[in-house]
């Protein structure tokens, strides 16, 4: 096999992974980064011009359901939140494995994942809503909720993520999403907590202690 052949499999083989290195700036940070990316942030906060009575800003938006179903994330007001945008075809595709483990673990002390998936790194969710639930479900026997896919970042971001990377008031953790698997923590308060980047596992002591510090404190 000849050197210029060689190198040609070995490229194939490393966009198949994935997410590559230098594609992904989570995965060359030496560092987590638990608060926010350093990227600028592009889009203003988004603010509901109609804003619902007794719902924290960072809630009061209605997404549809991975079923096309409309729903209010006000209705996990007192609960810790952890919002994931995921992808099939990532490297990091298997966190799905660990999000569903969180799941099992706390989702009964009042622990919600809140899955969004999105096709703005690499295409690697080029899927429909209903060949993504299958295709969690089937793999990572996921039974955290799942919601239809959205765009995380430029002109045509969701509201709910152009909330989050404003920082949801907090200039620390505000920055655009980096990559698949960006995860952001809302506490029971409704306040954005932290920010965690995609290399940071699911079940890490990191993001595990800071899920159970926020589900210890009381809803406001």
């Amino acid at each position: 096999m000849n050197r210029n052949m060689l190198l040609s499999l070995t490229l194939t083989a490393l966009l198949g992974a994935g997410c590559i290195a230098a594609a992904d700036p989570s995965r060359s940070s030496k560092t987590p980064q638990p608060e926010g990316g350093s990227s600028p942030v592009t889009s203003p906060a988004y603010t509901n011009p109609n804003p619902t009575p007794g719902c924290p800003p960072a809630l009061d938006f209605t997404v549809k359901s991975i079923d096309g179903k409309d729903i209010n994330l006000c209705d996990y007001k007192g609960n810790v939140l952890l919002i994931v945008n995921v992808a099939s075809r990532c490297g990091y595709t298997p966190q799905y494995k660990g999000l569903e483990a969180l799941n099992q673990k706390y989702r009964a002390k009042g622990l919600r994942i809140l899955g969004f998936p999105s096709n703005d790194f690499g295409g690697q969710e080029p899927g429909t809503d209903a060949e993504i639930k299958e295709f969690c479900t089937s793999n990572y026997g996921v039974q955290f909720d799942m919601f239809s896919k959205i765009t995380v970042k430029g002109p045509n971001k969701h509201p709910l993520y152009q909330y989050l990377t404003s920082g949801g008031g907090n200039e620390k953790l505000a920055g655009e999403v980096r990559w698949n698997f960006q995860k952001y923590l809302i506490g029971r308060d409704g306040t954005l907590r932290a920010v965690f980047p995609s290399s940071v596992e699911p079940m890490s002591a990191e993001l595990v202690s800071a899920i159970e510090a926020a589900l210890n404190e009381p809803a406001a």
